[in-house]
């Protein structure tokens, strides 16, 4: 797989993500920043870091499941793995400046 192929996955794999929120939030979980990496392998395999807005999220298990689901959709994606991580912690930092806006934030 060319760079320009991952490349164009990596885009779609952002659009998808951009639809998968936290039914607490109106923002969605990509531009909350709550997506650490994204990596797509050159056999199609995609390793996605992602974290939650508190480590104790309700809504977790179906936020994941979504991810999953939706990553696994995406044109030229064989497999998705889904890693939760919590390092570095999420903080209203990682917030796009549209989701900023939108929260009331600025």
């Amino acid at each position: 797989m060319t760079q320009e192929e991952k490349t164009q996955i990596e885009e779609r794999i952002v659009d998808v993500l951009k639809t998968v929120y936290d039914p607490e939030i109106p923002v969605d979980i990509y531009n909350l920043g709550m997506i650490y990496k994204i990596d797509v392998k050159d056999d199609g395999a995609v390793e996605l870091d992602m974290t939650f807005t508190a480590p104790n999220c309700p809504a977790a298990d179906f936020i994941l499941e979504d991810v999953r689901t939706k990553l696994e959709s995406v044109d030229g994606v064989k497999t998705a793995n889904v890693n939760l991580v919590f390092e570095p912690a999420w903080d209203q930092s990682m917030m796009s400046e549209e989701a900023r806006v939108e929260l009331g934030f600025d």
